[in-house]
This record gives C-alpha cells, structure tokens and sequence, in this order.
C-alpha cells in the first residue's frame, strides 16, 4: 500500500442551511426560539471535531484535503444575509482555526437556496476578468450561466465574491480563495470520475421556466438541451423565490411563515382558502372565475412546493425525482462532460460516480442511467441538517461524503432523524462480488462509535433534534 493512499483527499458537505431556524447547525439557545448566530450550535462543534479526527490521522500531515460544499450552505431564502453570514464565520471560527485548519481548498457549488451566491461570483466575474479588458465599441460576449466541469487547471476561475470577503477578515486566511463551481464538478483520475452536483435540477419545479416555454412554445421543444440552457431560462426564477423572496423585509417574514406552515398540510391548506378567497373577491365578479376555479388554479400551482422532493418521507426518490435524475445525469450533464473532455482530448472516462444532495434524505445505491459505461453508476446522496417535521422523519438525516486520491468513496452516515440513538455509520457501493476498497476499511476502524468523540456528536444530535421539532411544532400552531 503507498503510503498516503488512504488518506482523506476531498469532504463532501451539503445543505447545512446555515442561518436557518430548522438548521442543526445553527445555534438556537435552550428555551429560546430565535437563533444566535454569534455562537457555535452545538452540533456544528461537535461535527468540526469529527472531522478534524479523521483528517489530522492522514499519513500525509502537510496535505490538507479539498472542502466541497455542495448547495444550501448558506439559508438566503429563509435567513437574512447577516444571519447566514456569521453561522458561516462560526463554522470557519472551527474549520479554519488558526494552526488547525482542515482543508487547503474549498470549491463551492452553489444549490436553490444560495444560488444567488452564482449570481454575485458570475457578475463579479463577467465584469472584473472579462468587461474591464474589453475595449469601447467591441462585440461583448453574454454572461457565462455555467462554469467548466473539471476545473483543476482552469485558467480563470470564478472566485467567490461574497464568501471570500468573509474568509479575509480573518488574518490567516488574507491568501485563501474560495472558488465556484456551477452547477456541476469534477474530478477525473485516470479512468475514474466523481461528479457533484447539488440536485435541484433532479426535481421538476426548477425546471418550471423551462416546462412553459415547452407549453407556449411546443414546436420550439429542444430535447438535447445543454445545462447551459437550463440554468439560462430558470436562474431567475429559482434566483427569485429560494434565494432572495425571504429577505424582502417584513414579507420575507411572513414568507419564513408560510414556508413553516408548508410543513402541515392542514394549515397550509388554510392558506391556500383563504387566498384563493382573496382572489375570488377581487376577480371573481368578472363572470368565469369563482372561488372554487381559484382556489383550483392556486391549489395546482402550489402542490410541488407544498411537496417538495424533500417532504416525501416515505421514499428516497419519489418517481418524477427518479425520472428527472436520469433525464438529468442522461441529458445535460453527459453532453457538458462530452464536450469538455472532446475539448482537453480526454478519453470519456470508464468509471462514473455521482454526488448530490437537495432531497435531505441520504441514501447510497446505484442507477442504471443508459449513457455512461459500465454495469451502473454509484449515486450518493449527502442529506442534508435542516429539522423540517415535527415527528421524527427516519428517512432524513446527513452525511459526509470522503474521497481519497484514487476517487474511492465512502458515504460517512453521520444521523438518521429516529426515536432512538443516533448510530454513525461508514457506507461504500460496490459491484457484485468486489471487496470493499481500503478506504473504506481504513475509514471504518477509525470511526470507533464508543469513543468520546463520536458519542458526544451522536449526543449533540438527539438534543438538537428534539429542540428543533418543538420549535417547528409551535411556529405551525401560531
């Protein structure tokens, strides 16, 4: 074995919601409702520690791994700026700590809720590296909607604008630089392919732009559309209502209400009858609209984001997700991988893993997508850290995805939303009659559940939970 081999190389973390009430990550002091951003949560403490564990038992002491934050880091529809800002500053106060910094990188891959942190990177970009050298009178090119997929040695990447002038406000972090990537990495290693993409685009209400131009527009239906093309014709929309409609002053207030009361259907349900009421009042003199027409138009309109991928609890993938997870990994991101590697003279590599998270419910398996070689592709799913129930949802919970330099990769289950204990569990897929990689046996004696360490965490979870389900609980009944 060469020493190193096993080392931890990359850390996958998605949908930590950042500022968000619900948000485990976020501190919300015993017997109080309201969040405290200018201290740690517990949880997020407890998971820094974890992680610094593993990483500083690498063989390799001077090689820091690459931190990849797949989407929803930052809660920017349900949390102001400032909120979001500072639980991110709490997480560097312990990622980063000076002389104990975990990571040498950290690529950043915008989801829904912080997409407009892709807005403010690309039009930071387009005008500093692009717009500034560019001469009166001269043909300017439009705004880039996506970034390369492999991104190792891209000449100009995209910094990001917001986060970056976060991280240096801190001294020993002045020459650090957070780059972006969206709405799909890579890593490539020989034969080996790991892909990340946050998964809002595996669900069909991100799309919605899309799927009316289709309807008002049928003979222009293009069905070899590239991600470029997907994110051009719904930025605005998903920029729109996940990442800047709940900081719009007093309504974004009563958005963050709404939003809460989408998680019990009775009393979303009374929201949805008295505006379709409203509305009647208003139009429905007019002759052919009546309160019942309305309320079934506005009911229509609502029913996927009253229930989103996420709140069906009952199933990993509901079966609109699975489609638009094939139609997606199938379709545009295997034409942005045929191009780029057509573009660097790279061979399409053999072996395809993808990432994602968005759905909150973490699962490992492998899917059959038709386009890419081999028996099947591996697919995990980080969760997610957001309390969105008020009984526990089994099917919920978070995970760290770690990879090692060879792109092996193992699903760190780090909790499942239950009754019961919260187990910390190591997971890798493997084809039919393949032992499980070293990595994964390494990690596995390293992740010793009766440890201090790691009770403690599994400790910090089971109280954080039920803290948040109460919360949840009395913000639906006021």
């Amino acid at each position: 074995m060469v020493p190193g081999s096993n080392d931890i190389r990359y850390v996958c973390l998605s949908d930590m919601h950042l500022g968000a009430e619900g948000s485990l990550l976020t501190n919300m002091p015993p017997g109080s409702t309201k969040t405290d951003p200018r201290n740690a949560s517990p949880v997020l403490q407890e998971l820094v520690y974890c992680l610094r564990d593993l990483i500083f038992r690498n063989d390799d002491k001077n090689r820091k791994p690459t931190l990849i934050l797949l989407g929803d880091i930052l809660e920017l529809a349900l949390a102001n700026d400032n909120q979001a800002a500072m639980v991110f500053e709490r997480f560097l106060d312990f990622a980063m700590e000076p002389g104990y910094e975990l990571f040498g990188n950290i690529t950043y891959i915008p989801g829904n809720h912080d997409h407009h942190l892709w807005e403010s990177a690309r039009e930071t970009q387009y005008v500093s590296n692009y717009l500034a050298k560019t001469n009166p009178g001269q043909l300017l090119d439009i705004p880039w909607h996506t970034t390369n997929i492999f991104m190792a040695d891209d000449p100009n990447p995209v910094p990001s604008y917001f986060l970056n002038a976060l991280l240096h406000r801190y001294d020993h972090l002045k020459d650090f630089t957070i780059n972006t990537a969206y709405p799909n990495f890579g890593l490539m290693k020989g034969n080996r392919c790991v892909l990340f993409h946050h998964g809002h685009f595996v669900e069909s209400i991100y799309l919605l732009m899309t799927t009316l131009k289709n309807l008002i527009f049928p003979e222009q239906k293009d069905w070899t559309r590239k991600v470029w093309d997907l994110e051009a014709e719904n930025f605005a929309w998903i920029d729109f209502f996940w990442s800047t409609l709940g900081r719009s002053g007093e309504f974004g207030q009563d958005v963050e209400i709404i939003y809460d009361k989408m998680q019990d259907e009775a009393q979303f349900r009374k929201l949805v009858e008295n505006l379709a009421t409203g509305l009647a009042e208003k139009y429905g003199k007019t002759g052919w609209l009546g309160s019942e027409i309305i309320k079934g138009i506005v009911d229509g309109l609502v029913h996927n984001l009253v229930y989103p991928e996420r709140n069906q609890i009952d199933q990993y993938l509901t079966q609109d997700a699975e489609q638009g997870l094939l139609d997606y990994v199938n379709g545009p991101l295997k034409m942005q991988i045929d191009e780029e590697c057509w573009n660097r003279h790279w061979y399409f590599p053999r072996e395809v893993s993808f990432v994602f998270g968005h759905t909150h419910k973490p699962f490992e398996g492998v899917r059959n997508f038709g386009a890419y070689l081999g028996d099947g592709v591996p697919v995990y799913n980080t969760g997610g850290w957001v309390v969105e129930t008020v009984n526990p949802a089994p099917l919920h919970g978070g995970t760290a995805v770690l990879l090692n330099e060879n792109l092996d990769v193992a699903s760190l289950r780090l909790y499942n939303e239950a009754y019961g204990p919260v187990n910390v569990e190591v997971h890798e897929i493997l084809p039919p009659g393949q032992a499980h990689s070293d990595f994964f046996n390494n990690l596995t004696g390293l992740v010793q559940l009766n440890q201090p360490l790691w009770t403690k965490f599994s400790q910090r979870v089971m109280e954080e939970l039920r803290l948040r389900a109460q919360n949840l609980q009395a913000k639906i009944a006021s």
